[in-house]
């Protein structure tokens, strides 16, 4: 434990660029009302507050939701035209902005810039009756951005255009408290280019490495490394596909995607039998893993918490590594395409991401991928 403590300790004092954690994580969807009304009765986020032409924008309008401290915003444009309209045109509804908390944003967005990013977003100012937010924001894989939010000065809301909102239905929270990491996935050959980015030019340090002997069916495979910043609170893992016999999730999520994208993003709960528990009963759907899976479990991954026959019941998978052990579960894609999901986890000492479940994970996504005949 010492020598962790001291390796934390050194990469926060190389950590160019200090990050308090995910701002928040825009999607642009064909339709922000209803995806706020899924995202609210399906998953227990409550609605915060609105921008759009009651509030003076008049080319689209955003819903921003929060739980714990994920905060996402839904958005969609009024003109066919507009370029969030083209964005979700071509690549469905999914996650256009990756939002960073920083104390200075103008700081981050030179250093990053300095280093070769670029630019999406000039430092920009705005200011309303409840304060001031500084915004500024690179480039990254596909057509995503991060952007960099400093609030410090700021007490409104979310932003300045946008007003205060509230859910007009009884919501109900599922537990989820954080966002624990978000996937890209990238082309083949990628993967190692944009990892050097997160290093070069965000400071991340590689945190964790995946070859295609780790995440392999018998069908297929993909690459995977793990960058984080220096304290550990945002985590991106860089997913590329590795050739196998079929075509992997990795390719379909591209095809459908038609880019490079975010894949999927982990949310945590600090109880994930009631979180499952309960996203069952509203519809959400996940991947199915073999009873079989369950047969050596103990064996596997030593005595837990939890009770195993709950677990089973629900389809939840579990893997230990050297600090504790944890749990998890897939959704299925939350939309037509097959590109975006969801993970739910619960950590439970362990700092991993589950290693010892890629191969059932990859064995469920290959049923589904044969389903819509994409295998």
């Amino acid at each position: 434990m010492e020598s962790t403590l001291i390796e934390k300790s050194t990469l926060e004092a190389k950590d160019f660029l200090p990050l308090n954690g995910t701002d928040h994580i825009e999607f642009y969807v064909g339709n922000a009302k209803q995806s706020a009304y899924y995202y609210q009765a399906a998953w227990g986020y409550e609605l915060i507050a609105y921008a759009g032409p009651e509030t003076g924008i008049r080319e689209y309008a955003s819903y921003v939701l929060q739980q714990g401290k994920i905060r996402i915003v839904l958005t969609s444009a009024f003109s066919a035209t507009h370029p969030i309209a083209q964005h979700q045109l071509v690549h469905g509804d999914g996650v256009k902005v990756l939002a960073l908390w920083v104390d200075d944003a103008k700081a981050a967005y030179e250093a990053t810039i300095s280093r070769g990013a670029k630019s999406a977003i000039p430092p920009t100012d705005a200011k309303d009756e409840f304060g001031e937010v500084v915004i500024a924001a690179i480039e990254t894989y596909g057509e995503t951005i991060h952007k960099f939010v400093e609030r410090k000065n700021y007490n409104g809301a979310f932003l300045p255009g946008y007003k205060t909102a509230k859910s007009n239905f009884s919501v109900k929270s599922v537990g989820l408290k954080h966002v624990d990491h978000c996937v890209g996935n990238v082309e083949l050959g990628a993967m190692n280019q944009w990892v050097k980015f997160y290093e070069d030019v965000m400071g991340f340090k590689l945190l964790l490495t995946f070859d295609d002997e780790d995440i392999s069916t018998e069908y297929s495979a993909l690459m995977s490394k793990v960058v984080s910043n220096g304290n550990g609170y945002v985590k991106f893992p860089i997913n590329e596909p590795a050739s196998g016999k079929k075509k992997s999730q990795i390719e379909e999520y591209l095809d459908f995607y038609k880019s490079a994208g975010v894949q999927h993003i982990a949310v945590a709960t600090d109880d994930i039998i009631a979180t499952v528990t309960e996203l069952r009963a509203r519809g959400i759907e996940f991947l199915y893993v073999p009873d079989a899976y369950y047969d050596d479990l103990t064996a596997r991954v030593g005595a837990i918490n939890e009770d195993i026959a709950k677990i089973k019941a629900l389809n939840i998978l579990v893997d230990r590594d050297d600090e504790g052990y944890l749990l998890q579960l897939f959704t299925k894609p939350v939309q037509d395409r097959p590109t975006l999901f969801y993970e739910i986890i619960q950590r439970n000492g362990a700092k991993s991401f589950g290693k010892g479940n890629f191969k059932a994970l990859f064995e469920s996504i290959e049923r589904e991928q044969e389903l819509r005949g994409n295998l």
